[in-house]
């Protein structure tokens, strides 16, 4: 596969997730708060993150796949790439166990709240997610800046 190809791959996988979270955190969270009762919040919450997740999982691999085959197309592998790429794989790295963190753990918890109707523990357990979502969205964003900014700097 060429080398353009698996950098758009790369990055349209970066922009599933990292839009994705943007919109969520943003956009959706403000407007749901706004307008929907806890219950009827909590449930829009459980459908959008059935659906999100799915595509997160997908570009959580196709990132890996699509960079571990980008750092062999430049010859040598990681010991080879500039700084500023292994800044942007541990990063990313980093990401991913967030979002499996997330996924494995509260989510599943939030999952299980909602079904029982357990309004105040699925508010609490969705806050923590929040909060989580929001820490990757932040990484999210620096990654991308970083793979810009460091190489100007030589880095």
């Amino acid at each position: 596969m060429s080398q353009h190809l698996l950098t758009l791959l790369h990055v349209l996988a970066t922009v599933v997730w990292v839009g994705g979270m943007f919109f969520a955190h943003l956009c959706l969270r403000p407007a749901a708060v706004a307008t929907l009762e806890p219950p009827q919040r909590l449930a829009l919450w459980r459908g959008v993150f059935g659906r999100f997740f799915q595509w997160v999982w997908s570009a959580v691999i196709l990132l890996i796949v699509t960079g571990m085959a980008l750092l062999q197309s430049w010859g040598g592998g990681i010991t080879t790439v500039p700084p500023h790429v292994h800044v942007m794989a541990g990063i990313g790295y980093l990401m991913a166990a967030i979002y499996g963190y997330i996924y494995f753990v509260p989510y599943a918890s939030f999952k299980r709240e909602v079904v029982a109707g357990d309004w105040t523990s699925a508010g609490a357990t969705l806050n923590r997610i929040r909060v989580l979502v929001g820490s990757n969205l932040t990484l999210g964003l620096s990654n991308i800046a970083l793979v810009f900014v460091l190489p100007v700097l030589g880095l």
